[in-house]
């Protein structure tokens, strides 16, 4: 068999007086021609002309000076250069030899053709395997946390935006608040409280900004909270007794779910088991709803709403019913109607969740029917994939979206037999199982996975809340209380006064003994002051207590308040006062005494002696 023959493009090199080319044929290419004597020429008119700028400007130099290059050099280094990059192979000549048939080189290894063969049949499994092995390593479950709630199971759980705190609720009517910068290895909430009373905690909702918090419990009222827990806000309570829900200001019965709006941050939402879901306006105070969904089941009677969720433009509301139906609002249209309806989406029983995808057009539900199933919002007649055998005992089971939206992960609760609580983690969009994860002896109901933080909160049966993360892909969060060690509390030191007993010392230096407490307390009892001892009946006379102290009101004040001794209010002041004048004027002791030496002759007219003066008559 004949060979093609291989040649290469010449490179020739004709500097000329009229031009300098560069020419190169085959593979190569052509190389554009330059002309060295026009750049040459220009390159002098340059610099005549920046001589002229000089002179008449009067300096010597006109910033830095342009580096000069010799085309014809650099010519001859690019025609070395592209001669070096030529593979030196050697060219075969044409001819009419048999041996040109001949194969050249070793021959190729039977082993090496069987596994190209196999190849191509591997790299189909392998590109599966790695996509369910990069899932895998993007779970961060490395190391775990674990905070006590209680000893109730854990409904309700949930992290602000910026992951600094964390709520959870119980069915011990207790919700508490943790604060990652400020625990530490103990892992303590820092306030516990009830918001409403005696009603278990449903669901605890986060604004979008972080500073409220959605309580939904099992009143019919809901509260919002600001980030310390002191209340905010309280929905009104609807009139039980209106058959049409959409003429009552509020719910008129137990709250299933909520949320607030992902676009508009002062708007936020309730379903309940009157069979209506309502869009609240914060601003408004809870006084009335600003619009009503009423949720019908296929006989055309009210259905309840267990869970309800915004996409993420916050324009449609999923709501999944008790009845096993799904039922998409669309609020840029009418209310009256879904704007898609599936009746048979699951079995008859309530949907504990139901979440829209971060990014794409994915539904997940989660069901008491033992399932999961992925939906497609475009083709909604039928489910992408579903998923069985998962027992669920709480109404509030959780199945959720990771923040790529790569991995649905979901928790069971434990059947007969097992004794262990998992949670799940599937591949989307096939459902396929990746990994699962051992949590405790208990229920795993409760699940949030922080798109910032990287780690997963599990609520459990057994009042715990355990949290998975990974030192190297995981980011504040416990990350920064789980390593953080407890600092006990330094007392100040208190020295201890002791007495010195002296029992020859002198009465101005001498100190009292010491009285136990018991005989100090029996002292005291005695003492009507200290102990506080009420004012003793009065047994005998009338007129009560003001009567016994006096004939009038002043006197049982002074009596009780002024003096402690009695005054006596039945004689007359006058004759109380010169009683004491015939003791004064024979036993001198304040006024008398103090001007015998300095108090001049009494000098006065004895008006008893002279006769009375005598009128006189006026002159005619």
């Amino acid at each position: 068999m004949n060979k093609g023959k291989i040649t290469f493009g010449k490179i020739s090199a004709n500097f000329g007086e009229n031009s300098q080319k560069i020419e190169a044929s085959g593979s190569i290419g052509q190389v554009s021609s330059f002309n060295v004597e026009e750049i040459q020429h220009l390159d002098d008119e340059v610099e005549k002309e920046r001589e002229k700028i000089q002179n008449l400007m009067g300096i010597t130099s006109f910033g830095k000076k342009a580096k000069s290059f010799d085309v014809q050099e650099l010519m001859e280094q690019m025609i070395k250069s592209t001669k070096a990059e030529i593979p030196q192979t050697p060219v075969e000549e044409e001819s009419d030899d048999d041996d040109d048939d001949d194969l050249i080189g070793p021959p190729v290894p039977t082993d090496l053709e069987n596994s190209t063969s196999e190849k191509g049949a591997l790299e189909k499994e392998s590109d599966s395997e790695s996509d369910a092995e990069d899932s895998q390593v993007f779970i961060p479950h490395s190391q775990e946390a674990t905070m006590i709630h209680g000893n109730k199971a854990v409904t309700a759980l949930n992290l602000d935006p910026s992951g600094a705190r964390l709520a959870t609720g119980s069915v011990d009517y207790d919700v508490s608040f943790w604060d990652f910068a400020g625990m530490d290895s103990n892992l303590r909430s820092f306030r516990t409280l009830q918001p409403a009373e005696n009603h278990p905690i449903r669901g605890l909702y986060y604004s979008g900004t972080g500073d409220l918090l959605l309580v939904i419990s099992g009143a019919s009222q809901a509260k919002v909270l600001d980030r310390d827990g002191f209340e905010k806000l309280e929905t009104v309570k609807g009139d039980m007794y209106i058959t049409d829900q959409a003429r009552t200001k509020g719910h008129t019965a137990g709250l299933f779910g909520g949320g607030w709006n992902p676009v508009i941050k002062e708007e936020f939402m309730t379903s309940s088991a009157d069979g209506t879901v309502r869009t609240w306006d914060f601003y408004n105070g809870g006084k009335n709803h600003k619009t009503v969904i009423k949720c019908r089941g296929q006989n055309g009677l009210k259905v309840t709403p267990t869970s309800i969720t915004y996409n993420r433009e916050g324009k449609i509301i999923g709501c999944g019913c008790a009845d096993g139906s799904i039922q998409l609002w669309d609020l840029r249209k009418s209310s009256i109607a879904p704007a898609t309806q599936l009746r048979k989406a699951h079995l008859p029983s309530e949907i504990s969740s139901i979440r829209f995808s971060h990014i794409g057009n994915y539904l997940l539900t989660r069901s008491l029917d033992s399932t999961m199933k992925l939906w497609d919002i475009r083709a909604m007649k039928t489910c992408t994939k579903e998923v069985g055998d998962l027992y669920t005992r709480y109404d509030t089971t959780d199945a959720i979206f990771s923040p790529n939206d790569k991995i649905a992960v979901t928790s069971h609760s434990l059947d007969k037999g097992e004794n262990m609580g998992n949670i799940l983690f599937y591949s989307i969009p096939e459902l396929n199982l990746i990994k699962k994860i051992p949590v405790t002896n208990s229920h795993t109901i409760k699940l949030a996975w922080h798109p910032k933080l990287n780690q997963i909160f599990v609520g459990t049966g057994n009042g715990m809340v355990k949290c998975y993360y990974d030192e190297k892909v995981s980011l504040r969060g416990a990350t920064l209380c789980a390593a953080k060690m407890h600092r006990k509390t330094q007392h100040s030191e208190i020295v201890s006064t002791q007495q010195v007993l002296t029992p020859h010392a002198l009465p101005l230096f001498r100190q009292e003994r010491r009285k136990t407490s018991r005989k100090q307390m029996e002292k005291d009892r005695l003492d009507p002051v200290k102990s506080r001892r009420p004012d003793l009946p009065i047994t005998s006379g009338q007129g009560g207590r003001v009567a016994s102290s006096g004939s009038t009101l002043s006197s049982y004040v002074i009596r009780n308040l002024g003096m402690s001794k009695r005054v006596n209010d039945d004689q007359d002041p006058r004759e109380a006062i010169l009683k004491y004048a015939k003791d004064a004027e024979e036993n001198p002791y304040w006024i008398t005494p103090a001007y015998e030496k300095t108090q001049p002759k009494k000098i006065f007219n004895d008006s008893s002696s002279e006769e009375p003066p005598q009128k006189k008559n006026k002159p005619d």
